[in-house]
């Protein structure tokens, strides 16, 4: 009989269950990052079995359509649970998470907004299942948003286990009262740049209306206050009439609440056909072969992705120095980094590395040397060192 059962192959192990919840309507920023983590799990698994096993819950409602982060979801292999809202602040939320957690029993849950981050600590389940929640900063744009932060503070001071993406973030955190031995720090990652091909680079110039002799100042963000879009137009127009050739292009990619109000400066100020609002992209890569610089112009920043590919690109780069943006780049070694709020020097930095080709290109050789510790493999195995530390907690 015992050699019978030796012919049996032994199942796989269970990995660490890890439950996400993250309300998106966009592939970007935490969304991204979330799903390529999810891919890294799964390619990176041994024969025996993943070491976590993650999936996702998010919220749907008329007014907040998730369809584009739901389907990344689940084009990535990723199981997902949709709750369905009528409006925000929809108490039927409740049963549906609550039920998604019997069905799912994970040993870890993990959120990524004020949102879920407050329905956790107010269902108690922070106090049956153990919990890690994602700070990647909040944004400030209406008394609406004011009101969120509060409660998403309220419920972080009650979280026992908090990754953020910056020291920056990690220090206002300790200045909201939550304890640093309960934080712990983990910037973003970046994908190895691959080239795209010159015919496509000059399709787009060509699909855009950029003349060839035109130089490109590239920034990629959402379209909110904090990024410091406006101040970039400001820069540019302060550029443009500051030079005898006006042959440059400002193009801007990215959508969101402040796109008409950008464009409506933009036509204030003389410059309209020096800027090009891209939108939404769901691939920027061309772009960042067809820029001649890189600016990140925001006012709050934790681990900025474009910034992180711009690096990998190799590109020169203007940067605040917001948030966790000065943690990633140097003034002088691996960019120029202005002040905030400061479109003069922003337009000064922005004219040099035009002018200063020598310089562009050494600091975009230093941006992507310096960016390579930024993996998604080493950023997977640290997190995965979390989750056994806090299952490890629960056991």
């Amino acid at each position: 009989m015992g050699g019978a059962g030796s012919d049996c192959q032994n199942p796989p192990l269970r990995g660490i269950r890890v439950l996400a919840l993250m309300e998106s309507q966009w592939v970007t920023g935490p969304a991204k990052n979330l799903i390529a983590f999810g891919a890294q799990l799964r390619d990176a698994a041994p024969s025996g079995g993943r070491a976590v096993e993650l999936s996702v819950v998010t919220f749907d409602r008329p007014s907040a359509p998730a369809d584009r982060f739901i389907s990344a979801l689940k084009d990535a292999g990723i199981p997902t649970h949709v709750i369905r809202e009528k409006h925000a602040g929809d108490p039927r939320v409740i049963p549906q998470l609550l039920a998604i957690v019997r069905s799912e029993r994970p040993d870890i849950l993990q959120t990524h907004n004020a949102k879920s981050h407050f329905l956790v600590r107010l269902t108690g389940l922070s106090k049956r299942v153990p919990w890690i929640a994602f700070f990647h900063g909040f944004t400030t744009k209406d008394a609406k948003d004011r009101l969120q932060n509060h409660v998403g503070w309220w419920a972080l001071r009650g979280a026992p286990r908090i990754v953020t993406v910056c020291r920056a973030f990690a220090a206002n955190l300790v200045r909201a009262g939550v304890p640093a031995s309960r934080i712990s720090v983990r910037h973003n990652f970046v994908a190895p740049f691959v080239p795209p091909q010159p015919n496509d680079v000059a399709a787009l110039r060509s699909r855009l209306g950029i003349p060839g002799n035109c130089r490109i100042v590239l920034t990629v963000g959402r379209l909110s206050k904090e990024k410091g879009h406006a101040d970039l137009i400001e820069a540019a127009a302060l550029l443009r009439n500051s030079r005898d050739c006006p042959a440059m292009r400002f193009v801007i990619v990215g959508d969101g609440p402040e796109r008409g109000v950008l464009e409506h400066r933009a036509r204030g100020s003389g410059i309209s056909d020096g800027v090009v609002f891209a939108g939404h992209q769901a691939s920027v890569r061309t772009y960042y072969g067809l820029a001649d610089v890189f600016v990140l112009p925001s006012h709050s920043e934790g681990s900025p992705n474009a910034l992180l590919e711009a690096m990998a690109a190799g590109l020169p780069i203007v940067s605040t120095d917001a948030g966790g943006a000065a943690e990633l780049v140097s003034d002088g070694n691996t960019a120029l980094v202005v002040e905030r709020h400061a479109p003069q020097s922003l337009s000064r930095a922005i004219g040099r590395l035009l002018d200063d080709r020598e310089l562009a290109s050494r600091l975009g050789s230093a941006a992507r040397c310096a960016v390579r510790e930024y993996t998604l493999a080493a950023y997977a195995a640290a997190l995965i060192e979390i989750y056994r530390a806090v299952a490890g907690e629960a056991s």
